[in-house]
Formats: structure tokens, sequence, C-alpha cells
């Protein structure tokens, strides 16, 4: 009688389109790759994704970089979200991106940060004092030759004329969260991350914005892997939505579409 009240209750929720808790259990969950400074707002984004089609979600944060080279070389992910287009192409270079779900979806600046109660004050300028101001101290942001945030950051500051000055006193960190995490703790004097990721740390305080002019624009693509599983669409739409759009922007990016 239990079983029989139970195969009825079942059909019930089929009839009614709502799914059974064994099928929601047994739903493979989607595995995203996701730059660091993603790692809020994504948080966020995939519980209303999740919570609107009963899709689960698996984040992986990391340097753009290292989850590029992750996919490269074999990790199963459905969706890689970057922090720059170079690190997309590479993978599309490479055909290992549907290039067909390939979009631009959101925008951030470049910002200089210090320690919450640092005294620093500083405008960014060409040839700005910037070493002068660093003193003994020393200057956190992502390792240039990999993270995109210190390829956005050498090209600034060599547009700037003051590349040379401060190369030898930079901590190349693995991905921008490391860089904040070091203006964070007050152990470098100054740092150079995005503008959303000073956004969400209250120990850190930005000093003043790069101009735009001084670095490529800093753009996050979205595609979905060559072996994505099909409900990888839907996180790719969703995540261009409106509804994502006002999460987006509620973080401090620039929601492109």
């Amino acid at each position: 009688m239990r079983q029989t009240m139970r195969s009825w209750m079942s059909l019930w929720l089929v009839l009614l389109g709502v799914p059974s808790v064994a099928a929601e259990s047994e739903r493979p969950a989607l595995i995203v790759f996701a730059a660091a400074s993603l790692t809020n707002v994504l948080q966020e984004v995939g519980d209303g994704f999740t919570a609107q089609t009963a899709v689960p979600i698996k984040f992986s944060f990391a340097a753009s970089s290292a989850l590029a080279k992750q996919i490269e070389n074999g990790a199963p992910a459905d969706v890689f979200f970057s922090a720059d287009v170079e690190w997309m192409d590479y993978l599309q270079s490479r055909k290992l991106i549907q290039v067909p779900t390939r979009h631009d979806v959101l925008g951030s600046r470049l910002v200089l940060v210090a320690p919450a109660d640092s005294k620093i004050e500083i405008k960014i300028g060409p040839h700005f004092p910037l070493a002068a101001v660093l003193g003994k101290g020393r200057l956190a942001t992502g390792d240039p030759d990999s993270v995109p945030v210190g390829r956005y950051a050498r090209e600034a500051l060599t547009k700037l004329g003051v590349w040379n000055d401060v190369e030898a006193r930079l901590v190349r960190a693995d991905s921008v969260r490391s860089a904040l995490a070091f203006v964070d703790r007050g152990e470098v004097a100054l740092g150079i991350v995005y503008s959303t990721d000073a956004q969400i740390d209250k120990k850190v305080r930005v000093v003043d914005v790069f101009p735009d002019d001084t670095h490529q624009p800093i753009v996050y693509p979205i595609a979905l892997t060559a072996v994505a599983k099909t409900d990888a669409i839907k996180f790719a739409d969703y995540v261009r939505s409106a509804a994502s759009g006002a999460t987006f922007n509620k973080y401090g990016f620039q929601f492109l579409r």
C-alpha cells in the first residue's frame, strides 16, 4: 500500500511538471571554470540558476590562464568564463570551445588599491611617482606573464612610463584574488586589481582608477567547452539574462549583454 501511494505521488509530480527528488539528485552538475574575480558574483548567479532550473552547478575559480591550461589538458569543464579575451582565444584556436556560444558578457576597470588604513594618496597619470610612494614597500598584482590582471597592469604602467621603475618591486600573484589578499593583509603597500574585487573587500580602499586608454578593455567572455553537457547552454543563456545582469551590476561589473 505504501509503495502504491509513493508511485501515485511520483506520477502526480510528473503530470504537474515537478521533478522528483530522486531525479534532481541524479541530475549531473554543470562544471563551470571561471576567473577568480567572478567568485562572489557567480556564486549568487549560480544559486539563481539552480533555483530556476534545478540544475546543480560546481564552480572552479582560479586565474583564467590556469583554467584554460586545465581545459587544454582534459579537465571536464562545461563552461569557461574568462577574465580576458586572450585565454578564450587560446582555447578557441585549439578547438576546445564551441565558437557559436562565445559572447562578451562583462566589463570592469583597473584600480590601484591600498590597505584601508593606509595614508597613501597618489593620482595616476603619465610618469606618476609610483616608486617613490611605494618607498620600501612592494606592489602586488597578477603575474604579468600569465594572469590577465597582471597583463593589464603591465600594459598600463608601461604606457604611463613607470613600469621600469617598479618591475623589480612586483609581487607576482597567481590570481587577482591572491593579489588582493596581499593588500588586505597589509603585506604590500599597494596593489593593482579590478574595481569589482576592491568593492567586495572592506580591508582595502581604492587609491585611484587607471584611465581606460592606458590598457586594453577589460572584457569577460563566456563559452561552452567542446565537451559541454546539454544543460550548459541554459547556464550560458542565464548568465546573459536581465536577472543576471542586475546581479552583475550590483557587484560593480559593467553588464554588456
